[in-house]
């Protein structure tokens, strides 16, 4: 069972002309800052809400 021609010579000695500013800069799109917001609901209401979403999501798995 063949996958094709493979040469060995054509895997050496490549040259590649990469210019290093294509490259991709990892910290582009880093931010550092606080995110923050009001809610006029208590905590034992936001548990409730989490909990009322989690029952939800394991309703629709079974």
């Amino acid at each position: 069972m063949g996958f094709g021609s493979y040469d060995e010579s054509e895997q050496k000695d490549q040259e590649n002309d990469f210019d290093e500013d294509d490259g991709v800069t990892v910290h582009e799109n880093t931010h550092e800052g606080k995110v923050s917001f009001d809610s006029d609901a208590s905590q034992d209401e936001l548990l409730d809400q989490l909990e009322e979403i989690k029952g939800s999501g394991e309703a629709e798995e079974e």
